[in-house]
């Protein structure tokens, strides 16, 4: 597997990536509304990173670099489970140049897991439009 940069080749699929994750893993949420062209206005402005496995992509991460701040971390549903999440976030973790952030939805226990078994600390909570959200921050290692 590779993490690479983000091309507009990238974007058909990982619109597709973006919608079908979603709809697999935030259940307690009505996907009605949901379109493809989502995953462009939550990213833009953003650096995306791509993970590719045997020439398929397998999943995103994005972020706002200049705060340090990790917005989105997909992975194709039927990749989960394989390192391909854990990957993203060494890259992105890797890039930190500060304490990084990132907001996590209260009801995604599995993903509130994912990022705590990777050192991220739940600092305090707030409410989006998708429902509650845990902020968490990643405390570079020489720093803790």
């Amino acid at each position: 597997m590779q993490i690479r940069s983000f091309t507009e080749a990238d974007r058909p699929f990982l619109r597709t990536l973006f919608l079908a994750a979603r709809k697999t893993n935030w259940t307690w949420l009505d996907p009605h509304q949901w379109q493809l062209e989502d995953f462009d206005s939550a990213t833009l402005e953003e650096t995306i990173w791509v993970a590719e496995g045997a020439g398929q992509r397998l999943g995103f991460a994005a972020v706002l670099e200049n705060d340090n701040f990790l917005h989105s971390l997909f992975i194709d549903p039927r990749c989960q489970g394989q390192g391909v999440g854990s990957a993203l976030l060494r890259e992105v973790q890797a890039r930190f140049t500060s304490t990084g952030a990132l907001k996590c939805l209260a009801a995604n226990a599995p993903a509130r897991r994912f990022y705590r078994q990777h050192g991220w600390e739940e600092i305090s909570r707030g409410l989006s439009e998708h429902g509650e959200y845990i902020l968490m921050h990643y405390v570079l290692p020489a720093r803790r």
